[in-house]
């Protein structure tokens, strides 16, 4: 039994949660996907994902084997970055996300890089780092660059990491990755990845307990979906139920964080059940929405904002949101939230 079919009563008390928030939801559109529908259409090239490692990744996890980053620009050098920020600049980019491969440590080599992210910060861009598991030196040179977020996967069973990301860490690692950020002052993003074990949910809570008291920035959770030519290609995603359960647990837990759904999660009847129970237990953002959940969202009295970055770097919670949203380009304002 889940725990949304547990006590169905959980609802109610999560939305009371939410409702302590101001108004307000945020869908997530950056440009590195195209994105259009009745609602909203997004630039190409507003937000961009860079891999400093190309398509090469030494770990080849199971659920990814490099894909996800076929799908970056690459930017091998941090000459190359730079002459990229620089063309990015005369297409209207705001910002980037630079990821990687990681090592056999767990960590994307991101200090060759500071040089170029400092740049990509004086032209005026939002830098986005995804840094795998993070030492404090890395983390200093981040700090110094500028970056605004660090993106951190964290993973709570020790068979997870060593059977999907084929390394010889332990949950504690990404712990420490967080205090470490925590320690140095650079906003965080921890990212939660359900049914990442093979489509079942093992370590997600255990995750979601080392993220409290980290004060993040934003909570993210994405939805393990099997990608073609990887070792996890016949897997299916993990139950609904499972993914509703961490959802709920995860604003439970975290009630005064911004939490994001993000990008990655199965398509069709699947994202848009997950998207609107994603509401339901308080989301305060959306990746790529599907049409009907922005029409439920309305329907709940939300008001509407387009955004085209990443999920995770909307999450300024109050500052934001009780910003006057009327009048802005890319608002849609629906009715206020019926009184009780």
């Amino acid at each position: 039994m889940s725990f949304l079919e547990e006590p169905r009563e959980i609802i109610p008390q999560i939305w009371a949660t939410r409702k302590a928030w101001p108004p307000a939801i945020y869908f997530s559109v950056p440009g590195a996907k195209h994105y259009s529908n009745c609602y909203y259409s997004n630039r190409p090239y507003s937000f961009l994902n860079l891999s400093i490692t190309g398509d090469a990744c030494p770990c080849r996890c199971a659920h990814c084997n490099g894909k996800l980053l076929q799908t970056m620009t690459p930017a091998r050098t941090p000459e190359e970055m730079c002459r990229l920020v620089d063309r990015l600049g005369e297409k209207g980019c705001k910002g980037i996300l630079v990821s990687g491969g990681a090592d056999r440590s767990g960590a994307v080599p991101l200090v060759p890089f500071q040089g170029a992210i400092k740049y990509a910060k004086q032209q005026g861009l939002k830098v986005l780092v995804h840094s795998g598991l993070i030492q404090e030196e890395t983390a200093v040179c981040l700090k110094e660059a500028g970056v605004d977020q660090v993106l951190i996967d964290v993973i709570g069973h020790e068979s997870t990491i060593r059977e999907v990301y084929h390394l010889d860490r332990r949950p504690i690692d990404y712990l420490e990755s967080m205090i470490t950020c925590l320690k140095i002052g650079i906003e965080m993003a921890p990212h939660v990845v359900i049914g990442l074990h093979f489509g079942h949910v093992l370590g997600e809570m255990r995750a979601l307990e080392m993220i409290q008291g980290m004060n993040p920035q934003a909570i993210v959770l994405v939805i393990f979906s099997p990608l073609s030519y990887t070792k996890m290609a016949a897997i299916v995603p993990p139950p609904i139920e499972s993914v509703e359960m961490i959802i709920a647990k995860a604003r439970n837990l975290n009630p005064q964080t911004f939490l994001s759904l993000g990008c990655m999660k199965p398509p069709g009847k699947y994202k848009r059940r997950i998207e609107r129970t994603a509401i339901d237990c308080g989301a305060n953002a959306i990746a790529f929405p599907d049409e009907l959940t922005v029409a439920y969202a309305q329907e709940k009295g939300f008001k509407i904002k387009f955004i085209e970055e990443c999920c995770s770097s909307i999450g300024e919670p109050f500052q934001m949101a009780q910003s006057d949203l009327s009048g802005k380009e890319e608002v849609f304002m629906v009715r206020d939230p019926p009184t009780e």
